[in-house]
């Protein structure tokens, strides 16, 4: 039976540790898994502008031995063009699988519905999954176990937000986020999120402080105010965001021991200043190269099940 990587919330504990370990594995063992995709193809659907995402996948998929195919919303113009369901019906006879990053979350969701072969959320509106399994990666690489940690997340409660708040309630970390009011995460995801964590023994905790959120933490996070489609909102974001850019004042509530993590790219001067993104507690580039093995991971995961 087929599965899809759309949300954290399908995925088990269990499941999900599985894909960081899998990732850390291949990490220190690539050899292991070199050409464990021989003779497979992945088609990669971007309608929105990527760097990290688009790479990792690209290069993770060639070092297992497979072949990407690269489609922008130029190429085939997903749900205008050709419906969400006629490019489905045709890429399942072509290829093993598909890793879609789209605007619409229920397109995705869609896409999984109508194919037999596994889809990958690589971004929505809703969610940001991979984002999530390199992060925990690069959380588990410096603090070690993570049951009983805090991860505070500074800024919008958006797509990525999301997708850590669910992680951190399945594997029993501690998540805070500290948002303005009108910006806080999804309510469905919340009540989700808290489910969860009531049988990992984690909390969930939405702030409009700030610096409640991060007292304590042992990770702050944080993303740009302005996201992809945002930027006629752009104005009316910075003004409801004054006061919640991670800088040094904000970092020094957290633990000594703490790190700092961006899932990227990052508005210097605005959600944080050079002197923590370019800091020791800063983990970003470490963060963004696990990105190449938690793709990896998921692809690997899905096409080889």
């Amino acid at each position: 039976m087929k599965r899809d990587f759309l949300s954290i919330a399908d995925w088990s504990p269990r499941e999900l540790q599985k894909l960081v370990d899998v990732a850390a594995d291949m990490k220190k063992r690539p050899v292991k898994y070199k050409n464990s995709l021989r003779g497979k193809s992945v088609a990669l659907i971007f309608e929105k502008q990527s760097l990290r995402t688009h790479v990792t996948f690209d290069v993770g998929i060639y070092q297992l031995g497979g072949h990407s195919v690269y489609l922008t919303q130029s190429d085939i113009n997903l749900g205008k063009r050709e419906s969400v369901h006629d490019v489905s019906k045709n890429l399942e006879r072509w290829m093993d699988a598909v890793v879609v990053r789209t605007y619409s979350h229920q397109a995705c969701v869609d896409m999984g519905r109508y194919m037999k072969i596994p889809v990958v959320n690589a971004l929505t509106d809703f969610e940001h999954p991979c984002q999530a399994i390199g992060d925990f990666l690069t959380m588990q690489e410096h603090l070690g176990k993570l049951k009983g940690k805090k991860l505070t997340f500074v800024g919008d409660g958006n797509n990525v937000c999301n997708s850590l708040m669910l992680m951190a309630a399945k594997v029993g970390m501690n998540f805070a986020i500290g948002c303005p009011v009108g910006y806080e995460p999804s309510q469905e995801v919340v009540k989700i999120a808290k489910g969860d964590a009531k049988k990992s023994g984690a909390s969930i905790e939405v702030y409009h402080d700030p610096a409640e959120a991060v007292r304590d933490a042992d990770a702050v996070y944080t993303d740009v105010w302005v996201s992809m489609g945002q930027e006629d909102e752009k104005e009316e974001r910075l003004k409801a965001f004054n006061g919640y850019q991670v800088n040094k004042r904000l970092m020094k509530l957290a633990r000594k021991s703490a790190v700092f993590l961006h899932c990227l790219p990052a508005h210097r001067g605005e959600e944080v200043t050079d002197d923590v993104i370019d800091s020791k507690q800063s983990v970003v580039w470490d963060e963004s190269e696990n990105r190449l093995h938690s793709q990896k991971a998921v692809i690997y995961t899905l096409i080889r099940k």
